[in-house]
């Protein structure tokens, strides 16, 4: 019986080591796939993350480079030189590029500054492609100049910091109040404009 005895208790403590051992097994594979879920996880994030500024860091590029090209044009036109078109054109469509991307990935308050913003860059190109009809030129390039140098710098400033306020890099207490009081602005200014390149244009159409 003593024999017996110690054969059993043997065999339970065999039994006893193998699943414990296999207990604790499981356990440092359970906690081993959930660090390497985090990390996965963690990673999948970064790289989101860095997808979206690079996406910001092109967009704000392109808004800058459409507007300023513009800008050159103007200034091109009233030194009576010859400008490049191709330069707006293609800075024109490296926006339209950026934008169309943008719109699947912002947020939607910082897609409202973007498409406001885009609609004042497209003025701002009718603006240029409009001078030489103009029936006044050097209102016309007066105009222009304050619209590319004031409400459209503006327009592309509150961009860039609306993305950086998205991002995290700026975080202003008031920003929300003072994005919408410039949004206001902008498109004022840009409809008011607008109204004035149509009269033009409606102006120069009857006198031809």
């Amino acid at each position: 019986m003593s024999t017996l005895a110690v054969a059993v208790i043997g065999v339970i403590g065999t039994l006893g080591g193998t699943l414990g051992g296999a207990v604790l097994g499981e356990r440092a594979n359970r906690k081993q796939n959930e660090r390497a879920d985090r990390q996965r996880a963690e990673e999948r994030a970064d790289r989101i993350h860095q997808d979206r500024r690079d996406l910001y860091a092109r967009l704000n590029t392109a808004a800058r480079a459409y507007r300023v090209a513009a800008r050159d044009a103007v200034h091109a036109a009233e030194r009576h030189e010859s400008a490049e078109p191709a330069a707006l054109d293609a800075a024109k469509e490296a926006w339209a590029e950026e934008y169309s991307q943008a719109q699947m990935a912002l947020p939607r308050d910082v897609l409202e500054v973007a498409s406001t913003l885009n609609r004042a860059l497209g003025v701002g190109y009718a603006v240029v492609k409009q001078l030489p009809a103009s029936p006044d030129l050097d209102r016309a390039y007066s105009r222009a100049r304050t619209w590319f140098s004031e409400p459209l710098s503006d327009g592309v400033y509150l961009l860039r910091v609306a993305l950086r306020h998205d991002l995290g890099i700026e975080t202003e207490p008031d920003f929300e109040r003072t994005r919408a009081q410039q949004l206001a602005i902008l498109d004022s200014e840009r409809r008011s404009l607008e109204r004035l390149l149509a009269t033009e244009q409606t102006q120069a159409t009857r006198s031809a």
